[in-house]
């Protein structure tokens, strides 16, 4: 099957910038240029919570793994964390000295990598919610950022017309992609982590092995790239562009598969989900759409019907071995005899037990820095009565 619209949703402002599945794909999480993060349910007939604290644009948001949480990046210079309940509190980063145009979790959840118009992208710790060092070398604004599967690597993208590869221990540039012709508006790790593909303002799409620093494929469209986002298979790429489309491009054999029409104007955001049966995107309309992806879900690896969206196929090409990345032709299904359904029953259980403590946690600590704003807000407006009480007796005595 093509894959095929299955909802949207109305009730942002202005242009959406930011789409992102919760790991169970319960909620949706969107940012808007109306400054509100939206939290929409999966759920047929159930309330969207729009969240107000940003005093400009939100331009960025993502779930934690936990789910518990969401990161915000906004225009007005800071980063929020929220706690996905219907009171919507959250906790304020602030390092920036410029907009905030990019968020991101790292796999384990203990840290948070942002990207900023200040030119510098910045490494969090979550549940201290602290500040931990900057990545210095852009020159220009910096516009993603993303830490790689195993939260060794982080990989940025900047109006410098590069793609930088960071070191997180060691803090160093261990490589700059200088490829792109223009502004460089997304980045982002393949599944493996072996590979990165990024998109920008010269309507290309690139891929580069990390590893040997070189280009694997190159595609040529004929629009911005606004935003792409892997399949958790690593065989397919799907991006967001100026023209109004979104294209799903498959990486096996290097070509574009299917061209998708939906947003009237620019669409500026794509995610797939983390199971990869959905892909949400959002524009310059005002709409967050999900797109149901239809893959064959017994194997992935089976190339889908050729595009048929669209009458021009844009001039793609592909080079370089796919190979190399880890993307594979077959998903195969292999099971360990010597492994019991019992003892797999136990890590299954065990797994779910120490995600829902990691949640609590998550929550807890936020929870915690939330009241220690309100105390220290508190603090301060006694701090103002008393000095206003003896600024009165001393102008009574005078």
């Amino acid at each position: 099957e093509d894959p095929s619209l299955e909802r949207h949703f109305k009730g942002h402002r202005d242009a959406v910038t930011s789409v992102d599945f919760s790991p169970n794909k319960k909620q949706l999480a969107s940012g808007s240029m109306d400054s509100y993060l939206m939290i929409w349910s999966m759920k047929p007939q159930m309330r969207a919570y729009r969240f107000v604290g940003h005093k400009d644009a939100v331009l960025c948001v993502h779930f934690s793994p936990s789910g518990h949480l969401v990161a915000s990046g906004s225009r007005d210079k800071t980063v929020r964390l929220w706690i996905t309940s219907a009171k919507g509190e959250s906790t304020v980063f602030k390092a920036h000295t410029a907009t905030v145009r990019s968020v991101h979790f790292s796999n384990d959840g203990q840290s948070l990598v942002t990207a900023s118009d200040d030119k510098t992208v910045k490494v969090w710790t979550v549940h201290r919610q602290k500040f931990l060092f900057s990545l210095n070398q852009h020159i220009n604004w910096v516009r993603c950022a993303r830490f790689s599967p195993d939260g060794r690597l982080i990989v940025s993208a900047s109006d410098d017309k590069t793609v930088k590869l960071w070191d997180k221990t060691s803090r160093e540039c261990i490589h700059s992609f200088c490829e792109h012709g223009g502004f460089v508006n997304h980045v982002d790790f393949h599944p493996t982590g072996n590979c990165i593909a990024a998109g920008g303002t010269d309507s290309t799409v690139k891929l580069w092995d990390v590893r040997m620093n070189r280009l694997l494929q190159h595609y040529q469209g004929n629009s911005v790239v606004n935003s792409l986002s892997f399949h958790p298979s690593g065989n397919y790429l799907v991006t967001a562009s100026s023209d109004s489309t979104l294209k799903i491009l498959d990486l096996l054999e290097g070509r574009l598969l299917y061209t998708l029409h939906g947003h009237q104007g620019p669409a500026a955001c794509v995610a797939f989900s983390r199971d990869g049966d959905l892909f949400a995107s959002g524009g310059s309309d005002e709409q967050v759409m999900v797109w149901k992806t239809n893959f064959d879900a017994a194997d992935y690896g089976d190339v889908v019907k050729p595009q048929k969206y669209s009458s021009s196929v844009d001039g793609t090409h592909g080079t370089g071995s796919e190979m190399d990345c880890g993307i594979h032709h077959k998903k195969t299904k292999t099971q360990d005899s010597s492994r019991t359904h019992d003892q797999q029953e136990e890590e299954t259980s065990l797994a779910n037990t120490l995600e829902h403590i990691m949640g609590q946690l998550d929550v807890l600590t936020q929870t915690v820095s939330i009241l220690e704003q309100r105390l220290t807000l508190t603090e301060d407006k006694l701090k103002e009565c008393l000095e206003n009480q003896q600024k009165i007796i001393q102008n009574k005595t005078n």
